[in-house]
């Protein structure tokens, strides 16, 4: 009877304290706040369900970075023409380079294209274009950079979602912390998903049990039609600028000159 009550005490202090609303950690534009915000922060992302023992070990030692916030105001090469951005990010080595890929994983790229819709030309184009075939996919500790820009005012509110994202792949053991490394912006493998898409989008398309965006191209070309597919992908139809398809490219990257190279590599590497 004792031991009873106690657990019911128990069990009554653990839902009292869940259920107590946690405050926001504020955002700040300097690193003067930024050793507060993430204490008020591991908090936070406690109360959303991630393991204290998680978050404490993601989060230990992390430091502001003024060098993703340089990174983060300094986005010049979207500001430039389709043909400038054309001229700079693609060439007919990555042309050849992404026929040959697809020409030598037929077998693949097929399976890809029956299970998902989306044509090989373009799922490879994105590969091409956001990590040069998985060459560089980027080695910033991506706990880091999502710390960082969570903290900056900037866009506090959506990267402090990727951030709990990056946090529950920890908890659940797809990653480690100390593995998750990527671009400025906490992107990662070889096509560059956020956290959030990583979380929804990412399959095992090898078999081995594993989502694997870094090391495993078959999931990584399987993942990225996986997300084209499930945001609205029209299977079979074009995908030039006005079509339904160019939508759900806009959707992919907001940049306009981007989503134009995207379509044009595509049409490109599927010719």
């Amino acid at each position: 009877m004792r031991k009873t009550f106690y657990r019911a005490i128990a069990a009554g202090f653990v839902t009292a304290v869940l259920a107590t609303p946690v405050a926001a950690a504020p955002c700040g534009n300097t690193s003067a706040g930024f050793n507060a915000w993430l204490a008020a922060f591991k908090q936070e992302a406690v109360a959303k369900g991630i393991r204290p023992s998680t978050v404490e070990s993601a989060l230990a030692g992390v430091k502001y970075s003024s060098r993703v916030i340089g990174f983060d105001r300094n986005q010049k090469s979207f500001k430039l023409s389709f043909d400038q951005f054309w001229k700079r990010r693609v060439n007919d080595a990555m042309i050849r380079r992404g026929r040959k890929y697809i020409a030598d994983n037929a077998a693949m790229m097929n399976r890809i294209e029956q299970r998902f819709g989306v044509p090989a030309g373009l799922v490879v184009a994105v590969w091409a274009l956001e990590s040069g075939f998985g060459r560089d996919s980027g080695n910033l500790p991506i706990i880091r950079s999502l710390a960082t820009l969570s903290y900056d005012c900037r866009r506090s509110e959506f990267f402090t979602t990727e951030l709990i994202a990056a946090l529950k792949i920890i908890d659940r053991g797809d990653m480690r912390a100390a593995d998750m490394r990527g671009a400025w912006a906490g992107e990662i493998g070889q096509t560059q998903f956020l956290a959030e898409r990583y979380l929804s989008d990412a399959v095992d398309f090898d078999g081995d049990g594993r989502r694997d965006l870094v090391n495993s191209v078959p999931d990584v070309l399987a993942s990225t039609a996986n997300w084209f597919a499930k945001h609205g992908w029209q299977r079979g139809q074009p995908f030039g600028p006005g079509t339904a398809n160019y939508a759900v490219i806009g959707q992919w990257n907001r940049a306009t000159v981007y989503q134009q190279t995207i379509a044009r590599l595509a049409s490109e590497l599927d010719s």
